[in-house]
């Protein structure tokens, strides 16, 4: 398909002489104003502009300005027309973005010659343009599809520490499910809005499965016990929280960005930490608490007591197990985050076939 040419100029003989040059090898648009060229490429693309610079109401540099300032349009290559061919003029119409000059009257061979780059030059432009988004969009579908290979290898390693204890890692996809249910509740009703934007969302939801990833160097004897732990195992059992930090920077330290791996570490080493104060490892309360281990704990003791574990059996009607996080509110949990989880009721029960 031939490129278009539009040429703007007041002097009917240049538009005919233009046409008569050009008409041959282009398309060619007709313009005898800067307001009617403004008109036509309000609708319209051309390939290059032909701009005189002389004419009355609105002149060339003029035109440009505006042209400047129309999306898509202010990239065309623009040649400016005149018979001022004064070393002042020359240099305003580069000053101003030109992409040449061409001087009056036109010289068929030299019109022909400023076109035929300009043309050539938009075609490799916006074939580099298209090249440039080609390459883009195939990075960022590598990208994203290394990041689900990551993830999945997290959550397939998750699965593979929870089943140590004789969990088929249920546990880190139920967790994950109500993780990402709190998240969107709390933002949906605008709380805690200076810690949880977006970003700070996603990665509270992609590392609630490593939370409990500090089991990991947890002996089999005590994960696997079918009995309650005595005093001593505890304590055993109670370190791998603050085995995890070590862990997921070992694991994901390298391939994930530093925010991420922060929230994974607090995930992990603080969902065990208790509202008043008194829970494990650092004995941290209320705020001192991550917002996102806040949130893991309750989507963590939910799940705990309303499934069946090897060393208990499922707490059972759904309405027992929230009763028992409404007591903890204020104790055990975020009053906030519990009355959130709460609330979702009815959300919970269709997830859970109830």
């Amino acid at each position: 398909m031939k490129g278009i040419i539009l040429v703007v100029d007041d002097d009917s003989a240049n538009l005919m002489l233009a046409q008569k040059i050009l008409g041959g090898e282009y398309r060619i648009a007709a313009a005898n104003s800067g307001p009617a060229a403004l008109k036509y490429l309000g609708k319209n693309r051309p390939d290059v502009i032909l701009l005189d610079i002389n004419m009355p109401e609105m002149d060339g540099f003029e035109t440009m300005e505006q042209l400047k300032t129309m999306k898509d349009i202010n990239t065309i290559p623009v040649i400016f027309l005149t018979a001022d061919k004064s070393t002042e003029t020359e240099t305003k119409c580069f000053q101003v973005g030109a992409f040449d000059f061409v001087g009056k009257p036109f010289v068929p061979d030299i019109l022909k010659s400023r076109v035929k780059r300009a043309l050539e030059l938009e075609q490799y432009h916006n074939s580099l343009e298209t090249l440039v988004k080609e390459q883009a969009e195939q990075l960022m579908e590598r990208s994203k599809r290394i990041g689900e290979i990551q993830e999945n290898v997290i959550v397939g390693l998750a699965n593979l520490i929870e089943s140590r204890d004789g969990s088929t890692g249920k546990h880190v996809k139920n967790t994950q499910g109500y993780v990402e249910l709190i998240v969107g509740e709390l933002s949906g009703k605008g709380l805690f809005a200076d810690i949880l934007d977006e970003e700070y969302m996603q990665n509270t939801c992609k590392a609630a499965p490593l939370h409990d990833i500090g089991k990991i160097k947890i002996p089999d004897s005590i994960l696997q016990k079918p009995g309650k732990l005595t005093p001593e195992e505890y304590e055993t059992m109670k370190k791998h929280t603050v085995y995890s930090t070590d862990v997921i920077k070992g694991i994901i330290g390298d391939v994930e960005n530093e925010e991420y791996v922060r929230v994974a570490s607090d995930i992990a080493m603080y969902h065990h930490e208790r509202w008043d104060g008194t829970g494990y490892p650092a004995g941290l309360k209320g705020e001192e608490i991550p917002l996102c281990a806040r949130i893991m704990a309750v989507a963590d003791v939910f799940d705990a007591l309303y499934e069946e574990r090897c060393y208990k059996q499922p707490v059972r009607p759904m309405e027992k197990v929230l009763g028992i996080l409404e007591e903890g509110k204020g104790l055990q949990f975020d009053p906030v985050i519990v009355e959130i989880f709460i609330g979702m009721e009815p959300i919970l029960r269709e997830r859970l076939g109830e």
